[in-house]
């Protein structure tokens, strides 16, 4: 086979270019994800029942943040493999791929075990009702076993975008999305396995997304093509992956974490609150997508062009990030003061929920371009190797969630609304912070030096 022609150099060419580029694969491949998130909610809900339903929906967290923990890891492999690749340093990118493996493989079997085991007392801790007990405890150990496959998943195609791929990631998530609902079909409808033939069908899924891209990636990509000495464990290696992968990961939990803590305040004024503040969760969802993608691209980009020792296009690349943002945010802004209505609709027929969920789209939506700032520097802070920072941003949303809905919504003037000014008052203080550390230039002395590590 031919070498993949998809692997592209980000220290040339234009930075809008080519960041819209890297970044158009990714938006759709969140899309679908969506997309197919709520196609296998449906199958779950209308073909095994809504108590298996809430079986799955009490695993979501905890899953979430065990399998935060594989992609963080595989984000900061990532970052080793765009700086060294950036460098021209090809055998250290090589070198950096071998040794990957073990620190996913590694991880996986470790976090798998663990999730595996704690999974009856996690539940129970966290209030699971006792009629979803059972096949709670029968999902969230199923899909633990899939860790190791999704593990490697997210190493792949973190390698591939590291060197400037995101079009084949796209195609494995979309080939693994079909066969996931397929297989739901095929072990709910079929042969009746209930919430077990769901975890199974992920699992599977899984495992496939796993053994296609390793193929592809040992066949089609020459950096896979490793010699022995490169194959042989190099610590320096091992430990920067941890020490870049694990505050990334941290980052994830805590503002995992964070939500949870809003949504406990959320929930004290009554359902037509709680149902407003689902829809403009999942319309923040939709809107994060173009803003996570841009924070891929550019921690690609960062990567490459830091470990090429060209700080300058870095710093280009940021303030055309800064355009591409504020044009996003200009567009949405009048879409949901104007539209509102119409989308807040699509989700429910109560008209109370409808007016409370526009207004609150108005509130967040002029928030949108300090969002969109949140992940302009941290995609930058990543790519040059400050993941450290990552834990510091993390805690930031956490305290800024937790304080300001504590504090606002005791206002009896703002009551309610102090839900959403929250969300809009912690998207420009995380900003802000976001700001300070990429303008204090420490991210300049943050590049992973090669030639320490072979």
């Amino acid at each position: 086979m031919k070498p993949s022609s998809n692997t592209a150099d980000m220290t040339k060419g234009s930075p809008v270019r080519l960041i819209l580029t890297f970044s158009i694969p990714l938006i759709i491949g969140n899309l679908f994800q969506q997309l197919y998130n709520m196609v296998d909610t449906v199958v779950v809900g209308n073909f095994v029942g809504s108590n298996a339903l809430g079986a799955v929906g009490a695993c979501g967290s905890i899953s979430w943040l065990f399998f935060s923990l594989s992609s963080g890891l595989a984000l900061g492999i990532g970052i080793i493999v765009s700086q060294n690749y950036g460098a021209k340093q090809f055998d250290q990118v090589r070198a950096t791929i071998a040794n990957s493996f073990y620190v996913l493989i590694f991880t996986a079997i470790v976090v798998s075990a663990v999730c595996y085991l704690i999974a009856p007392a996690a539940l129970r801790l966290l209030k699971t009702p006792e009629d979803i007990i059972d096949d709670s405890i029968i999902y969230m150990r199923t899909t633990c076993l899939g860790i190791v496959a999704i593990t490697l998943y997210n190493g792949v195609s973190s390698i591939l975008r590291a060197l400037g791929d995101s079009k084949t990631p796209l195609y494995f998530l979309i080939m693994a999305s079909i066969c996931n609902v397929l297989l739901d079909l095929l072990f709910v409808v079929v042969f009746h396995l209930g919430v077990f033939g769901v975890a199974f069908a992920t699992i599977l899924s899984q495992a496939l997304s796993a053994v296609v891209s390793l193929i592809y990636a040992f066949k089609k990509v020459p950096y896979f093509h490793m010699t022995k000495e490169q194959l042989k464990p190099n610590f320096s290696i091992i430990s920067t992956s941890y020490r870049l992968g694990v505050p990334i990961a941290l980052q994830g939990s805590m503002i995992a974490l964070s939500c949870v803590a809003l949504q406990y305040v959320v929930n004290r004024f009554g359902s037509t609150v709680v149902s407003a503040f689902t829809i403009t969760n999942r319309i923040e969802q939709l809107i994060n997508q173009p803003y996570n993608s841009l924070c891929a691209a550019l921690t690609t980009y960062a990567g490459q062009n830091m470990g090429a020792g060209k700080t300058d296009r870095v710093k280009l690349g940021f303030k055309k990030s800064i355009y591409i943002v504020g044009i996003f945010s200009a567009i949405m802004i009048p879409i949901m003061f104007i539209f509102g209505k119409n989308i807040a609709g699509l989700f429910v027929k109560e008209t109370d929920v409808i007016e409370l969920g526009a207004s609150a789209l108005r509130i967040t939506s002029v928030c949108y371009f300090f969002l969109g700032m949140i992940y302009i520097p941290r995609g930058i802070l990543n790519g040059c190797g400050d993941a450290g920072f990552s834990v510091i941003n993390g805690i930031t949303e956490v305290v800024c969630r937790l304080l300001f809905s504590n504090i606002l919504t005791k206002i009896p003037k703002i009551g309610y609304w102090g839900i959403w000014i929250t969300t809009g008052l912690t998207w420009l203080v995380v900003s802000i912070v976001c700001l300070l550390r990429y303008a204090s230039g420490k991210w300049k002395q943050k590049a992973i030096r090669s030639k320490n590590q072979i």
